[in-house]
């Protein structure tokens, strides 16, 4: 991001395309009423890669078209799991990110206060919960090798139970991190770093709900969203200790919805 663009001060502007999640029917909701679709990551440490971004940076769009090609990944779902958090705090400078959420920022900069990332930026990679800035290098991305426990979703239609095979200890929380991805997705930038641009959106992050449990088990409804014609529903889950946002283990797939 600029040093320019951050002190231009431009107004801040209505949020395009807010109504692509706020007023269409439950994509999500009909997947399918009564077939359950099941997820497990297996015992060994899933990958969770976490991608900070926005609209409103003309250095996003290479991380984010970088986070994308994992679609075709072979290790994707298995072995990696991608996610990408729009933040809100570049959107005075004159484009409102139409996925930013200040909780999405506001996750990036406990990371901060976690010691686990040196500074709030975009775009900023966060792997299995420690800062990676391998990808301005081209470095490969580090995959984990320890054993974990196995976390499992089950979900029908929009009801969700999750468990962990290594519950906290007795007295202690373990919180569950459920995300709404949309992958396919695609915005017109009309104004600032990125104006006049067409960028495409992947493992995005539409919602995002965490769960606390004391016995490694989790259940609730998720909320309706939908997605545009082309765009593919997706869900990640991972699971940490209540204090720190270090994943222990991550799972996800792709949703498969009526047509």
């Amino acid at each position: 991001m600029s040093t320019a663009a951050m002190r231009s001060g431009l107004p801040e502007l209505a949020r395009v395309g807010a109504a692509l999640l706020f007023c269409a029917a439950a994509c999500l909701a009909t997947a399918g009423a009564s077939s359950e679709q099941r997820f497990a990551s297996g015992s060994q440490q899933t990958t969770l890669i976490e991608l900070f971004t926005s609209q409103g940076c003309s250095s996003c769009p290479p991380a984010e078209r970088w986070l994308g090609d994992l679609s075709d990944d072979p290790r994707l779902w298995s072995e990696i799991i991608p996610v990408a958090f729009h933040v809100d705090y570049w959107d005075y400078i004159g484009w409102r990110d139409t996925y930013a959420d200040p909780k999405f920022s506001a996750r990036q900069r406990r990371y901060h206060s976690e010691d686990a990332i040196d500074s709030v930026y975009t775009p900023g990679f966060v792997v299995n919960g420690r800062e990676w800035r391998g990808w301005f290098k081209r470095r490969a991305l580090p995959v984990a090798s320890t054993e974990s426990g196995d976390l499992r979703l089950s979900l029908t239609g929009r009801q969700l139970k999750a468990s962990y095979s290594a519950p906290p200890q007795a007295g202690a929380t373990q919180n569950l991190h459920v995300a709404l991805l949309g992958t396919g997705l695609a915005v017109d930038v009309a104004r600032g770093e990125n104006s006049g641009r067409r960028l495409a959106q992947d493992f995005t992050v539409l919602q995002l709900i965490t769960l606390s449990s004391t016995d490694g088990t989790w259940s609730v409804t998720l909320p309706a969203i939908d997605m545009p014609d082309g765009a593919r529903p997706a869900i990640a889950a991972w699971v940490s200790d209540a204090a720190t946002q270090r994943p222990l283990q991550a799972v996800g797939g792709w949703i498969v919805t009526d047509s």
